[in-house]
């Protein structure tokens, strides 16, 4: 048996020992009536002054930690006490274990203290009795009597995977009329391949208002977190039930994995509560008939809702509830699809534009013909002096009168070969020069990538995509946060420079000599291009 060094005994025995009775003991950190593995909660150690009424000591331990532990903390209770407690030694000490009694005693042998057994120890049950309604009062994610069923309907969806053919701006109304809930609006998300999940907004006001706020600022985080805090929906989302994997280059698809590594979450969005992740009876009752009808409608119409064309359905279902309290046994429930709507914000997010429309925008087309596809590129700064031997030593150069603010003119260089160079030139010069640059953000939808789409605006209304960026790659958006700024500070104006070079000393770092052209003109925002977010088409083309 481990027992105390001679130095440690002797400074134990320093302490004045008060005329106290100490109850201790160990004891899962769990309530009787519930039914979580209480060895995944570990156990709660607690050393108590009965005589004062007071805790000296506690510490919470690994089920399978020896008995060493309540030695620690009972040395913790006798040195370094809990407030109002100052340090002492008792004279007396009661547990309710035998064998922690006999280790005790073994131990302790040198320190004076009385070691005993009892059946009951009045205060630590107490205190245990209280831990345990704490834990019986917490409230679960799902009410018990709805979880199972609720998880069942859920994983139905996920095999059903209406992503696969559902974009978010697809909406389905549910209509049920129950629990004062009227029409919920379900928004699937999951064709991008970055969440998985159903949006059941209880307006369509909500709806439309927060699909606005994102519109409106795609770039700052804290205003979209504050729009996505602004919506009134109740959600079901899905994650990987392993979640300690933190390398996001090497993360599997979430719809790449089996069944038993997907875990449904449920929960609610309000403007007044935010958000939370736990369900109460009527929200469990209102997400599972809208799962259910959900379900159902997607079993049903498959097949049209592959179609290209977002088509209108509409079909009425009963809905058989769980045995509760509820008197109702079943609800009539209505699944309608919402083309109108679904135009409406393809119209605020710049998709599904028609001809005629395309005919009344600035540019004609989105072109990818005019930047050689082995070109370098870079986002950067020339500084004011270099930007003036620049002016007199290329042999292109289309002038803009800016006022010198800030470390100098944001330019994008492109560096290619000398004949690929001057062709660039010569076409840009033929639609009248540069006319802005601008970063727009694109989308795929079949592999789910997001981008930050370098574009080059001539003066003919022509665009020209000169770089494609994956939005979560971090040097670009380095370079994006620090190019916006100097755009701040020159009022919007930029530049751009072809240089040659490609092949020779000077690739990635061509210097003034191999500079051929600079271009001069504005930065515009994608909400002043005004063409929405971008998405590629099959012929491989964003248009």
């Amino acid at each position: 048996m481990t027992s105390f060094n001679r130095s440690t005994s002797r400074r134990l025995k320093k302490l004045t020992q008060i005329p106290s009775v100490w109850e201790g003991d160990r004891r899962p950190l769990s309530s009787p009536n519930q039914l979580s593995d209480s060895e995944a909660k570990g156990e709660c150690i607690l050393w108590v002054d009965y005589s004062q009424g007071v805790v000296r000591g506690m510490d919470v331990v690994a089920s399978d930690t020896g008995p060493e532990a309540i030695v620690r903390t009972l040395m913790q209770a006798m040195e370094h006490p809990q407030s109002p407690a100052r340090p002492a030694r008792p004279q007396r000490i009661v547990v309710k274990d035998r064998e922690i009694q006999f280790y005790l005693r073994g131990v302790l042998q040198d320190l004076d203290i009385a070691i005993d057994y009892a059946a009951e120890l009045p205060l630590i049950d107490e205190l245990f009795r209280g831990f345990a309604d704490i834990l019986d009062s917490q409230t679960p994610d799902l009410p018990p009597q709805y979880a199972q069923i609720l998880r069942e309907k859920a994983f139905a969806i996920w095999q059903a995977a209406p992503w696969e053919f559902l974009q978010e701006q697809q909406i389905l109304s549910i209509e049920i009329n129950r629990w004062d809930v009227g029409t919920l609006y379900a928004s699937v998300m999951g064709m991008l391949g970055m969440e998985y999940g159903i949006l059941f907004y209880r307006s369509e006001d909500s709806l439309k208002q927060f699909r606005a706020a994102v519109l409106t600022d795609e770039e700052s985080t804290e205003h979209l977190e504050e729009a996505f805090l602004k919506q009134d929906c109740l959600f079901l989302t899905f994650e990987s039930v392993d979640e300690t994997d933190e390398d996001d280059d090497e993360e599997d698809d979430l719809a790449d994995l089996p069944l038993s590594e997907i875990d449904p979450t449920f929960g609610n969005i309000h403007p007044l509560e935010g958000l939370r992740s736990v369900l109460y009876d009527e929200e469990a009752l209102v997400i599972l008939v809208a799962i259910e009808s959900l379900s159902r409608f997607i079993r049903d119409h498959r097949r049209q809702l592959h179609e290209d064309i977002f088509p209108t359905l509409s079909r009425r279902y009963r809905i058989s509830l769980p045995q509760s309290e509820e008197s109702t046994k079943s609800v009539a429930v209505t699944v309608s699809t919402m083309p109108q709507l679904a135009a409406e914000l393809e119209e605020m997010a710049g998709f599904g534009i028609d001809d005629e429309e395309i005919n009344n925008l600035d540019f004609q087309s989105l072109r990818d013909d005019l930047i050689p596809e082995d070109s370098f590129l870079s986002l950067g700064v020339v500084s004011w002096e270099m930007l003036e031997f620049l002016r007199k030593g290329v042999s292109y150069h289309q002038a803009s009168e800016i006022e010198p603010v800030g470390d100098g003119l944001p330019v994008i260089l492109i560096q290619t070969s000398r004949p690929k160079a001057k062709t660039v030139i010569e076409r840009i010069e033929a639609a009248g020069g540069l006319k802005a640059i601008c970063f727009n953000p694109g989308a795929d939808p079949f592999d789910g990538d997001r981008y930050d789409l370098g574009l080059l605006q001539t003066q003919n209304g022509e665009l020209f995509l000169f770089g494609e960026f994956l939005d979560e790659d971090p040097i670009h958006v380095e370079a994006r946060k620090k190019w916006n700024q100097r755009c701040k500070n020159t009022k919007g104006y930029c530049g751009l420079i072809i240089a040659k070079g490609l092949t020779g000393a000077s690739r990635g770092n061509p210097q003034l000599k191999d500079m051929m052209a600079l271009f001069e003109g504005r930065s515009l925002s994608p909400k002043d291009l005004g063409i929405g977010t971008l998405q590629l088409m099959p012929q491989l083309k964003f248009e």
